[in-house]
């Protein structure tokens, strides 16, 4: 029996698009991606957003029970790392983080179609813990 992976597609965004995705997603120069977003009933989310939402949540809530919460508090007060994260948008698909293989595929092939010079980059990611970098160990408290 072979294990069902749920897929993630992300982008990377040139620096003014990224910016503008994140303050003016409606911005005319984002339509033909948002027209290709909205097709797929799929939305972008900035990673650095992303990080900073969870060391929020993880605040507002207890750290203690958030492993991930000091290597993404680094991360996102490390100057180099944000302005990396900026740029880093993952697509969501009717609001789920990972997707079936057939909807990452299909979004994955517009994606690469689609012409424009706000995407510097695409990838499609699965959750095989094989195939994803693992966070570093801390100790606890």
């Amino acid at each position: 029996m072979t294990q069902a992976w749920q897929y993630q597609i992300r982008l990377r965004l040139a620096p003014p698009y990224a910016d503008m995705a994140r303050k003016d997603p409606a911005n005319e120069k984002l339509k033909d991606l948002t027209d290709l977003l909205t097709r797929h009933h799929a939305a972008l989310k900035c990673q650095f957003d992303a990080f900073a939402d969870y060391v929020s949540e993880a605040e507002r809530n207890g750290v203690e029970h958030y492993p991930l919460y000091r290597w993404t508090r680094e991360t996102i007060e490390n100057p180099a790392k944000k302005a990396k994260y900026l740029e880093a948008f993952t697509l969501y698909v009717n609001g789920e983080e990972v997707y079936d293989k057939a909807l990452a595929d299909a979004l994955e092939t517009d994606l690469r179609a689609l012409k424009t010079d706000a995407i510097s980059d695409i990838r499609k990611l699965d959750t095989n813990p094989a195939n994803s970098p693992q966070p570093p160990a801390y100790d606890k408290p």
